[in-house]
């Protein structure tokens, strides 16, 4: 392998070392910056990756002066290198994988909590966190090969217990509920921000169960600790990741059977008759706070924000069109509405919305001329 020049190793090695020491900060015992401390340094460690891409692409990754492009602008005396989310934005271009939103989730979040004690996080961006860390190593990889690898410096945290149940998780956040709301909002709004497909892949959020893995042979030199890696590409192999999840939800899940009522797994209403016979099947009644959480104002403001740049926004009267339209109310996946309440709607139908306005810039004027006119 050739040798890096000297600005491409220097800022590789500080990537890789502030990498470790955010690890090094988050598994640390104790710790009450947990969170804050990891995603500071790997901030730190991010930019100086993408510096080191820059560097080995022989692009000199600082701001030029608007009066003279042919020099740097100068920062007592140093060249001011280009920040994290200018990093992304040469980086990415145009695009949005879920890496990227990512990161873009931690950099407005490490300018919240840099400065702040913020244990009731570590819970809740635990997911993020994970992904954060395995994109870094994904992309260091694919750029400077196995040689500057992270795995063989990591290993995997001991937990304390082998269950930690709801109970004691929501003591842990009662005990912290009143820090900081202004950043557990920030966390809620971005999320809510993303497109389900964005929000549930793994490079955005690295969820994971924790599964004792039986020895068949215990004195075997065999791991104690494997990640198994998702493959989208291979449906064969994500049908048998589903079994699993499957097997371990909660018991309260809805459960679906054979059959014409098959549907209840899907999240659509049903009819059923209750009965006292202990072994009929079970259903639980579906919680529309949770499968439609948004209110009209809150819809709007949802895809106001993901609509393009320069699309003109959407008001109430756009929604009322687009519903009675497209018959969206006869829709049990994207509309709800209670006997005593405002009616709800599901990120689905606003991943629908702007779906439709992707294929169709005019889509919201076709549903009010077609409004006025039936009525």
């Amino acid at each position: 392998m050739p040798r890096l020049p000297n600005e491409v190793r220097t800022h590789l090695d500080k990537a890789r070392e502030s990498a470790l020491l955010a690890v090094e900060t988050y598994n640390r015992p104790g710790t009450r910056f947990r969170s804050g401390g990891f995603v500071v340094l790997m901030c730190i460690a991010w930019t100086a990756l993408f510096h080191a891409i820059s560097f080995k692409r022989k692009v000199k990754p600082f701001y030029r002066k608007e009066t003279n492009r042919r020099h740097f602008k100068l920062i007592d005396g140093d060249r001011k290198a280009w920040e994290l989310m200018t990093c992304l934005q040469q980086f990415y271009g145009a695009s949005s994988p879920p890496e990227r939103a990512n990161i873009e989730f931690f950099i407005s979040l490490r300018n919240k909590i840099e400065h702040r004690s913020m244990p009731a996080l570590d819970l809740s961006i635990f997911g993020e966190c994970q992904a954060l860390l395995f994109n870094f190593e994904d992309l260091l990889l694919k750029e400077f090969g196995d040689r500057y690898a992270l795995n063989e410096s990591l290993s995997l945290a001991l937990q304390f217990s082998c269950l930690r149940n709801e109970k004691q998780d929501a003591a842990v956040r009662n005990l912290h509920k009143q820090i900081a709301k202004n950043v557990v909002r920030y966390v809620n709004d971005f999320r809510t921000g993303l497109s389900s497909d964005v929000l549930g892949d793994p490079r955005f959020s690295y969820k994971m169960f924790l599964i004792p893995k039986p020895a068949n042979q215990q004195r075997s030199a065999d791991f104690a600790v494997e990640f198994v890696k998702f493959d989208y590409s291979k449906p064969d192999e994500m049908e048998k990741y589903e079994r699993i999840v499957s097997l371990i939800k909660p018991s309260t899940a809805t459960v679906g059977i054979p059959g014409p009522i098959a549907g209840a797994a899907s999240g659509v209403p049903l009819n059923i008759r209750v009965v006292n016979d202990p072994n009929a099947p079970a259903f639980a009644s579906l919680d529309f706070d949770r499968t439609h959480p948004y209110r009209g104002m809150d819809l709007l403001a949802i895809v106001n924000r993901r609509l393009p740049e320069g699309a003109r926004s959407i008001n109430s009267h756009d929604l009322l069109a687009v519903r009675r339209v497209h018959q969206v109310e006869s829709k049990a996946s994207f509309y709800h509405k209670g006997k005593f309440s405002s009616p709800q709607y599901s990120d689905a139908f606003a991943d629908w919305l702007l779906g439709e306005y992707s294929k169709d810039n005019e889509f919201f004027a076709h549903a009010r001329s077609r409004y006025k006119e039936a009525n």
